[in-house]
């Protein structure tokens, strides 16, 4: 196994910046050692003071194997079989773009190709968000619609999905950092990230700018300078600009406003497309209505397939990629000067 311990994270991911609070490495931890308090933005982990192997030099190394900053990170577009848009082929209220990763995740739920999702979930009156373990049909339906513009340690709840609740066949979705931390896994031979590993069916990556703090965004920038209370917002969308759509009122802030929301391991990525996932997903690039999908791997492909074979998904060829590309150079541009 890895030598490495968290210490290692922390002298040169924590403590520089880098950490993407992704959660992974609070996953693994097979001590329970790491976590991030509940409630709070916390720039990185905690930890309780015990390591398996930096207190006793029991073989360990997990949270090194699993972090996605200790790997070069995705640029640009990344290798793809095919980019389409998609569509649920159903009626979705809530739904933030075409509503096609709903569709993917449901017919696959339906038909038995996956027990568990482990998503981002909020709460429908303030927006607070949280990771969530859904295995049910209905609730995912009801989740349609989720932000994933706001930060949560999403990966640490497979360690409910994996090794609390034992589930085989399990699909995560999350911004590209999630992604790197989940490939990661699956591509490890660390014996205490294989199990995680094997359980993973599927991921979807999400299109990401950067993610914000809740309460820098919702409670200070959006309620004192705006006057906009959380159960009035309606929509979020971060595409070169944040707009928000808040009880009719459509209100558009350049990035540069909101900078101080921003968690600082965002300012470091060059991945806009969640390159390390099996299918990415992202409203730039498609029709109204309609969500982009970057096929990535055959197994991407055959969720695709399934869904619109089962008539959950409606799929068009209009694709607008310069957009796309454009996009992810600006944010590659950016990442790249953050760490110069």
């Amino acid at each position: 196994m890895d030598e490495k311990s968290y210490q290692d994270l922390k002298r040169d991911v924590w403590e520089t910046g880098l950490c993407a609070g992704c959660g992974a490495c609070v996953a693994v931890c097979p001590a329970d050692a790491l976590y991030f308090k509940p409630g709070e933005g916390s720039l990185y982990p905690q930890q309780s003071g015990y390591c398996k192997q930096a207190t006793d030099g029991v073989p360990c190394g997990a949270c090194v194997a699993v972090c996605p900053r200790t790997a070069p990170m995705g640029e640009m577009l990344g290798q793809y079989l095919e980019i389409t848009a998609g569509r649920a082929a159903f009626d979705l209220p809530g739904r933030q773009s075409g509503g096609a990763v709903t569709a993917i995740l449901l017919a696959a739920l339906e038909r038995g190709l996956i027990d568990a999702v482990v998503a981002v979930t909020e709460d429908r009156w303030t927006h607070r968000p949280a990771s969530v373990v859904i295995t049910e049909s209905e609730v995912l339906v009801r989740q349609a619609g989720s932000r994933y513009a706001w930060w949560v340690p999403l990966v640490a709840a497979l360690k409910e999905a994996v090794v609390a609740r034992k589930y085989q066949r399990i699909a995560v979705i999350g911004v590209p950092c999630v992604a790197a931390a989940v490939r990661r896994m699956r591509e490890s031979d660390n014996d205490l990230v294989r199990p995680f590993g094997r359980s993973i069916r599927l991921v979807i990556g999400l299109f990401c700018t950067e993610s914000f703090d809740y309460a820098e965004l919702v409670e200070k920038v959006l309620g004192r300078e705006h006057r906009i209370e959380p159960w009035q917002i309606e929509r979020l969308n971060v595409a070169g600009k944040l707009e928000v759509t808040a009880s009719g009122r459509r209100l558009e802030l350049p990035l540069k406003a909101i900078d101080g929301c921003v968690r600082p391991g965002c300012r470091v990525c060059t991945d806009l497309t969640a390159t390390g996932a099996d299918i990415s997903a992202g409203a730039v690039g498609s029709p109204d209505g309609y969500t982009t999908l970057i096929v990535r791997t055959p197994e991407g492909r055959g969720f695709v397939d399934a869904a619109t074979a089962s008539g959950r998904l409606a799929l068009s060829d209009e694709i607008d990629l310069p957009a796309i590309e454009r996009l992810a150079a600006r944010k590659r541009k950016r990442g790249t000067a953050s760490t110069a």
